[in-house]
């Protein structure tokens, strides 16, 4: 028998604010990278906080590894998925290594903090920033030690999963690309679920298995990643869409209003 899915949304709705988002019904597996896409208040980070467990569904069921999501005590979730959400303040001047070892606090291996905080900061080339102050970082920098308390939480982890709500934003295009060929093989590696909210649909096409597409609430289509997706894009983003295949493999993406399209 197979394994279940790391994630599964099972008619999964919430009401908040007055807006209904869903029924999702969603599955996630080991290993598989998942980049969520839609329009500005589409509902894309409302469904990864329903996935996360931050938001617990009116209807319907989120189970992780099998079990109800809202069930697991935050330890018990904390050992088997991490978030990066898209907010990411922290109140207090604390130091780098500080909020990057936050991301250990539920495994109890007492003595390693250390030697993951300082592997995770150079994961997310970010250890230089290593005795540095979070408050006195620009907005690029405090990105990278997010991701790095996010990578030190799975590190020793199989299996788990990663939820990232726009992660490399603030990054320029140069690191966005670096870090996302090493959170892919970081989560390769480990056989890690991936689903991240995206707005770049180039970085999406060509570094994710699926796409993950939602407006108005709900998940409007769901699509392996490639150039076969751009029909459902265009319809998604009203945008005219061509992709053309780069030498060294993968997509480069063009796009312009359909209103321009003569």
């Amino acid at each position: 028998m197979s394994a279940p899915p790391v994630l599964s949304l099972q008619a999964a709705s919430l009401r908040r604010a007055g807006q209904g988002f869903g029924p999702f019904d969603v599955q996630v597996r080991a290993g598989e990278r998942v980049a969520v896409l839609g329009p500005s208040g589409a509902g894309k980070s409302t469904l990864l906080k329903l996935m996360s467990g931050q938001l617990a569904p009116s209807g319907g069921r989120v189970l992780l590894d099998g079990q109800a999501l809202g069930a697991l005590s935050p330890a018990a979730r904390a050992r088997r998925r991490a978030v990066l959400p898209q907010s990411q303040q922290v109140a207090f001047g604390l130091p780098v290594e500080l909020v990057v070892g936050l991301g250990r606090w539920a495994v109890g291996a007492a003595g390693e903090e250390a030697r993951w905080v300082r592997q995770a900061l150079a994961w997310a080339e970010a250890g230089h920033l290593h005795g540095r102050r979070y408050d006195q970082l620009s907005g690029g920098e405090q990105a990278r030690v997010q991701l790095a308390r996010v990578l030190a939480q799975l590190a020793d982890v199989r299996d788990g999963l990663l939820l990232m709500d726009e992660p490399l934003a603030s990054l320029d295009p140069g690191l966005q690309l670096a870090l996302l060929d090493t959170l892919n093989r970081f989560c390769r590696e480990r056989g890690h679920a991936l689903v991240a909210v995206l707005h770049d649909i180039a970085q999406a096409l060509n570094r994710f298995d699926r796409l993950l597409l939602v407006s108005g609430g709900r998940v409007q289509a769901d699509v392996p990643a490639g150039a076969a997706a751009l029909p459902a894009l265009e319809r998604l983003f009203g945008l005219q869409l061509r992709a053309v295949a780069l030498p060294e493999g993968g997509w480069a993406v063009a796009a312009r209003p359909q209103e321009a399209v003569a």
